[in-house]
């Protein structure tokens, strides 16, 4: 189901980006691998002077802008778990008006070190669920993607318990870094395209 926007609505969500950041919720998952998405969602809100609050599509829902006249930013993050996380997103991108390629998701990715950010759009899901999900959604994959390195499992650790976990003591120092680092992604892709956006990023790890 779908919900009637007012024209203040319409009028206000024009020009909006919806950025989604991708976990698990509770707080058994928050500080985990997995939700590295959520937790770079909150340093956006932060700096839109955002608070998250419930939405009728299934997610916390925070608004605002980077700076004065810049973009809407509409941040989401689903009530659900991450493997059922295209529901929301297409039922917000539906009620906001916003086009699949003004969507970008924020999540981990197994395939990059603990300290690199990766942007890109459309491809392959790479087994992540939550991606998975949204592309079925949404009916198509090519929705921007800011992908948080959070490295591969050590020795024989099962991927699927390894994102389950908590960072280890070694890399909690740098979190802070990553999760403004993908946070100053997100604000890249938006005023200045992928490409500008990529050229800034890749390439370099969390300084």
């Amino acid at each position: 189901m779908f919900w009637r926007r007012s024209r203040k609505e319409e009028l206000v969500s024009s020009d909006g980006w919806l950025i989604v950041g991708l976990g698990n919720p509770g707080p058994k998952y928050e500080a985990t691998r997995h939700n590295v998405g959520q937790m770079a969602l909150d340093v956006l809100a932060d700096r839109i002077g955002g608070r998250f609050s419930a939405h009728k599509a299934g997610a916390r829902v925070a608004e605002g802008r980077v700076r004065p006249g810049g973009p809407k930013l509409i941040l989401a993050k689903s009530n659900g778990y991450m493997n059922t996380s295209g529901g929301p997103v297409s039922a917000l991108a539906k009620y906001f008006g916003i086009a699949p390629e003004r969507v970008v998701v924020v999540h981990d990715e197994l395939d990059l070190p603990f300290d690199t950010i990766k942007l890109k759009q459309g491809g392959g899901h790479g087994g992540h669920n939550g991606l998975r999900d949204i592309a079925k959604a949404l009916g198509t994959p090519d929705f921007l993607r800011v992908r948080v390195g959070i490295g591969r499992p050590p020795g024989q650790q099962d991927p699927a318990d390894f994102v389950l976990k908590p960072f280890a003591s070694a890399e909690r120092p740098n979190l802070g870094v990553l999760l403004e680092d993908a946070a100053d992604a997100v604000e890249s892709v938006v005023d200045d395209g992928l490409l500008a956006a990529q050229q800034r990023f890749h390439g370099r790890a969390a300084q």
